[in-house]
């Protein structure tokens, strides 16, 4: 069987497991698990507080610092109100391309992985070969950081990380972080003919998102003068609202659903200032002048680093020698590089299949891209022995 057969064969395994953020991934990481502990892998998996979600963190070529660790996030964002062509999680191949939720993102290069761990065992590897298989990372990033924070107590070091996320093989040494925030308004109910005398929830949830779009526009002109992203400022957006009951009733609750992306910390600590202050000093006094138990609440949903470009990056070096490639890029969607990259390892992002496709009805990867990845995989193998 070739490499681009097997890993095939793997990627409609790991489609066919419905790992929505929302469910569990359990089931696929035991599948990856018994994958890589047949080759000799020693395996480490740790479960989130529900118990329904687990990490992989397995090791090839020994104990010792200065490991490559090759990751990916087995979790997928939904296939509800989408209009796909064939069942999501059921691998298709039609028109030389492979549809399924989670082709391109990112389980194709979970599978080029899997696939080519029998040639990592089979050869003596000079340094460790780390295999981190997350979850939740598309609802910020949850599983990496559980993950990086149990490398630092385990004392485990290792030196690079190449993130497969869908880049269509070109090397990306940057990128915005992503911030992401649930704010939840109390306030008062009360019949609609006398709004004085409740706090509605869901006006002040409209005054609180007018000033984040003000601050939105006051970003556009904090952007740095070499930045290299597109838009080059830090980004806000407000994703969701949801509140109240009735036309004829004060709404007692509402929901800001936001995110900022961030091109430097600077830009991040400006905003939660300034919205906190907000918060603080006008809309909570206004609430609670007329029902002291109103209240805003805020909820951190991830606040996940970027990853800042490197003058000397070891994961860069490599990644360029295995694929050809010298140009490095930025872009302005996160991954989970900035969080290895936040405890001492070099990181780059280069993966099968393009972004473009990303949670989409209809995601695919080509088969090219895929032997692309096998390719680099199994120059990493010749480099490591």
């Amino acid at each position: 069987m070739t490499d681009l057969a097997r890993a095939r064969d793997i990627l409609a395994d790991l489609v066919a497991f419905p790992t929505v953020s929302a469910d569990s991934n359990l089931a696929l990481i035991a599948y990856a698990g018994d994958i890589l502990s047949g080759l000799g892998a020693q395996l480490s998996m740790a479960r989130d507080d529900s118990g329904a979600k687990a990490n992989l963190f397995a090791t090839l070529g020994g104990e010792g610092d200065g490991g490559i660790v090759l990751s990916g996030h087995t979790d997928v964002v939904p296939v509800v109100d989408q209009d796909w062509t064939s069942d999501p999680f059921t691998l298709a191949e039609r028109d030389g391309r492979l549809y399924g939720r989670g082709t391109c993102d990112m389980k194709g290069f979970i599978a080029c992985c899997l696939a080519m761990a029998p040639r990592f065992a089979a050869v003596p590897l000079a340094r460790p070969l780390h295999f981190a298989f997350t979850y939740d990372e598309e609802v910020g990033c949850l599983g990496a950081r559980h993950l990086v924070a149990d490398l630092q107590r385990a004392g485990i070091r290792p030196a690079a990380a190449i993130v497969g996320e869908p880049t269509a093989m070109r090397i990306i040494e940057a990128h915005k972080g992503c911030h992401e925030y649930t704010v939840a308004f109390h306030g008062r109910a009360g019949h609609g003919s006398e709004p004085d005398r409740g706090v509605n929830a869901v006006e002040y949830a409209v005054r609180y998102a007018t000033r984040l779009m003000e601050l939105a526009e006051e970003l556009k002109g904090r952007a740095p003068v070499d930045s290299p992203f597109r838009p080059p400022w830090t980004t806000l957006q407000i994703g969701r609202m949801a509140g109240g009951t009735a036309h004829n009733v004060i709404a007692s609750h509402c929901s800001v659903d936001w995110e900022m992306r961030p091109v430097q910390p600077a830009d991040a600590a400006h905003v939660k200032a300034a919205i906190g202050a907000y918060v603080d000093e006008v809309l909570r006094p206004a609430m609670q002048g007329t029902a002291p138990e109103a209240d805003i609440v805020t909820h951190v949903v991830g606040e996940v680093a970027g990853l800042a470009p490197a003058s000397e990056s070891e994961a860069r070096r490599i990644v360029a020698e295995l694929t050809g490639r010298q140009e490095a890029e930025a872009v302005s969607f996160g991954t989970e590089a900035g969080l290895f990259q936040a405890i001492g390892m070099s990181a780059v992002i280069c993966g099968p299949g393009s972004i473009e496709q990303a949670h989409k009805p209809d995601e695919y990867v080509a088969p090219d891209q895929l032997e692309a990845c096998l390719a680099m995989l199994d120059g990493l193998a010749d480099r490591l022995t």
